[in-house]
């Protein structure tokens, strides 16, 4: 059996939800997606709520997963220890709440979603994203593992996916907010790509005005980021998994300009 699963890129503020709750169930169809994992970490610009977290959930998501700004909005603590379909990265050191893999039902399927964050220019203080991977996709409880890894460097992105081929079906980077065009197939059958992109505004650096980050490269006093206006995109990868095998297929590119 092939099993399609849709990734989908970080999502920025209102309009990045609303482009979802309008287009995600569509795509889905039109992809054939059995599951989809959405990245939800910037929903309110830097952080998400209990309240926009459901709302990602009722737009059609299987598993959200979060990155460097899960506690911004630290009223998300509680909503993580009680809600299975949300992870933060499973790499962060000492005791917080939630947790950072799931397994999930699909198609007579076990899948473990896994979150991971990076190192590499965004936490040091984290555990290694590398050693928590392996000790948790050691386990036998699932049938097929998918990865969300969190992270700034390319190298680091590419170095993961390396490390988990034939442990992982699916392998992806989120957290620049710029799609990369490199899907591809290693070796022992892990499909990746190294950044699914951002759902958000188009018209932005990364999501927020431009005069925000213009102010901060010119030396500006820091100040709050605001969601950039104007029309969306959807950023997302198709990963078809052969379920016999346990091998990706298939990884392509799957995003909706508006």
């Amino acid at each position: 059996m092939l099993l399609h699963i849709l990734a989908v890129g970080d999502v920025v503020g209102e309009g990045g939800q609303d482009i979802l709750e309008r287009r995600l169930p569509g795509l889905r169809e039109e992809t054939g997606a059995h599951f989809a994992v959405v990245n939800g970490e910037n929903a309110s610009g830097v952080g998400i709520t209990p309240a926009q977290a459901r709302r990602i959930l009722a737009a059609g998501a299987d598993v959200i997963t979060l990155g460097n700004h899960t506690w911004n909005r630290i009223q998300i603590g509680d909503f993580l220890d009680k809600e299975p379909r949300i992870l933060r990265p499973a790499n962060y050191a000492g005791r917080v709440p939630g947790r950072g893999m799931g397994i999930y039902p699909c198609q007579g399927l076990r899948l473990a979603v896994l979150n991971l964050m990076g190192r590499v220019e965004l936490n040091p203080n984290l555990d290694s994203p590398f050693k928590a991977a392996r000790a948790l996709l050691q386990g036998s409880g699932f049938d097929l593992a998918l990865v969300d890894f969190h992270a700034e460097a390319t190298s680091e992105k590419g170095a993961m996916a390396w490390f988990l081929d034939g442990r992982a079906q699916a392998v992806w980077g989120t957290h620049t907010h710029v799609p990369t065009a490199d899907c591809q197939i290693l070796p022992q059958g892990t499909g990746f790509v190294t950044d699914l992109g951002m759902t958000g505004p188009v018209r932005s650096v990364l999501g927020i005005k431009p005069e925000n980050s213009i102010n901060l490269f010119l030396g500006g006093l820091p100040r709050r980021y605001e969601e950039a206006p104007g029309f969306c995109k959807l950023n997302a990868c198709l990963f078809t998994i052969d379920t016999e095998k346990k091998q990706c297929v298939s990884v392509r590119r799957a995003d909706i300009m508006e």
